[in-house]
Order: C-alpha cells, then sequence, then structure tokens
C-alpha cells in the first residue's frame, strides 16, 4: 500500500494536527455546500497503476444508452408532463462493476490503506452506529468509464455518501456539476425543476484532476457529469458508505447500471429503512 496514498501531504494514518487541520477543512467545505476535494490525494505511481488495472477490465464495463429521470424510476402519467419525475434524459455511460476489482490491486488497496475508512468517517462526522461500507457486491468500489458524449445526466445517489477518486480525464468536458443539498426531509421537486431546466442558480461547477478525492454527499444532492469531448474515456473510481448496515441497491437501478442483479439485490430488496424514491 505504501506510494499510493500521498501521506507526506494527507497523513490520514496518524494522529496530530495536521491531519486535524485537514479533517476540519474537510468538514466545512461539506457543511457550506455538501463537497469537498483533497487535490493530488494519489501519487502518481498510484495513477499509473490503478488506470493499467481498470484499462485491463474496461471492456466488462456494463455500457447503456438509454433515458433516465433523475430519479432512475419508470415513467407516471399521473403527474404533470414538466414534473421532475416525468423528465428524462438520454444517458450514454458504463460501470465496471466492483467484483472486477480484486483485494490485492492498488484500487482496493487504496480504499484498504491504514486510517482511509477512519478518515473519512471523520470528515463525515458521521458515528460508528451510523457509518458502513456499502455492502452491494456489484457496487462498493467501482470505476465510471465515460465514453465522449452525454456523461451522467443528473441524478440522485442511492447511497447517503459518495467518495471518488479521479483517475483519468477525458480530452475536454466532463466537468462535475452539482446543486447543493436541494432535497432533505422532501424531494423540492420545484428546486429540482429549476436545475433541470438550466434556470436554478445553485449549481456548482467543479473540474476534478486525475489523483484528487471528492467528498459528496449525492444522496441530498441533484448532480451530474457534463458532456464529454474526444477519444479518451473518463475513469472516475467510486468508494460508496452508507448509514445502516447490509444496504445494496434496487433491483431495478441495479440492473440499469450493472446489466445485471444478484440474488443479494432480490433478497434485500424494500429492506431500506428511507423512504425516498432511490
Amino acid at each position: 500500500m505504501a506510494g499510493l496514498i500521498n501521506y507526506d501531504a494527507y497523513p490520514i494514518d496518524e494522529t496530530g494536527s495536521k491531519r486535524d487541520s485537514i479533517v476540519q477543512s474537510v468538514r466545512k467545505s461539506l457543511r457550506q455546500d455538501g463537497c469537498a476535494v483533497l487535490r493530488g490525494f494519489l501519487t502518481q505511481e498510484a495513477l499509473e497503476s490503478i488506470t493499467q488495472e481498470v484499462d485491463l477490465v474496461a471492456d466488462r464495463g456494463h455500457r447503456s444508452f438509454n433515458k433516465t429521470n433523475p430519479y432512475f424510476t419508470a415513467d407516471d402519467p399521473s403527474l404533470p408532463e414538466n414534473h421532475p419525475k416525468r423528465r428524462f434524459f438520454e444517458r450514454s455511460n458504463c460501470f465496471i462493476p466492483a467484483d472486477n476489482f480484486h483485494k490485492t490491486g492498488s484500487l482496493r488497496q487504496v480504499h484498504d490503506s491504514p486510517g482511509f475508512d477512519r478518515f473519512i468517517q471523520d470528515c463525515l462526522e458521521e458515528p460508528d452506529h451510523c457509518f458502513f461500507r456499502y455492502a452491494d457486491p456489484l457496487a462498493d468500489v467501482i470505476v465510471n468509464a465515460a465514453q465522449e458524449g452525454n456523461g451522467f445526466p443528473w441524478h440522485f445517489d442511492t447511497n447517503n455518501f459518495t467518495v471518488t477518486l479521479a483517475i483519468q480525464n477525458a480530452n475536454a468536458g466532463g466537468a462535475f456539476e452539482y446543486a447543493p443539498n436541494i432535497r432533505s426531509i422532501d424531494e423540492n421537486f420545484e428546486e429540482v425543476g429549476r436545475v433541470l431546466d438550466g434556470s436554478s442558480d445553485k449549481v456548482v461547477s467543479l473540474e476534478l484532476q486525475p489523483g484528487d478525492l471528492q467528498l459528496f454527499k449525492g444522496r441530498y444532492s441533484l448532480h451530474r457529469v457534463a458532456p464529454l469531448v474526444g477519444e479518451r474515456p473518463r475513469y472516475v473510481a467510486i468508494f460508496s458508505y452508507v448509514e445502516e448496515p447490509n444496504m445494496v441497491g434496487a433491483p431495478e437501478r441495479t440492473r440499469q447500471l450493472y446489466g445485471r442483479v444478484l440474488p443479494i439485490h432480490l433478497e434485500r430488496a424494500g429492506m431500506r429503512s428511507d423512504s425516498f424514491i432511490d
């Protein structure tokens, strides 16, 4: 695991004032808008190793070309035509499922590095009983391998907290755009509609660079990847954390994102305690 994380800049495996300062800075950003970025979190060695690892399994990704609404649900004709649940956008994307990345590979070694989970938990200010690795065997550690085109349209995440590592950018485009915390105790369809219309003043645009670590509360912030340009794919690794143990994705959305479901998805369908659409 040595040489993968830039421990000189981010001593996440230690105690002391430098780590404390980093945690406080991340917490401040998360409180303000649900997003924090740690620039240059990975070493160049890690970037090269993980990029090679992803290249080797890129052909195993699930590629899909369809239309989705922000909630990944079917159309509901009982609602007005301009309702966010009836607003569908082209999606052209590829997710490489988690079961393609081995325990000994560089990507999972970063996830399993000393202090990594505790650092993330401290940054998110989550108590032990509300912080768990995503238990989904297809989705706990994945890579989004996006090609030229529409990127990923506006959506909410199923899991409460998402941790991403930028691995490789496209030739151009691909900014991460998000509307911070626009749903909490309710869906806030009115503001979601303004984001979809391009009339919201709440949207933030973020340019991530290879090696950056991003913490994001995507369960509550509508977000997308802006259209990509060029032949080079955009690689982003995604580590997911949730508020309850043994949580996995809903069968419908899992099939949409990864092209298949496992028995565990069917067994645990409908067992989540939250009431969000997905």
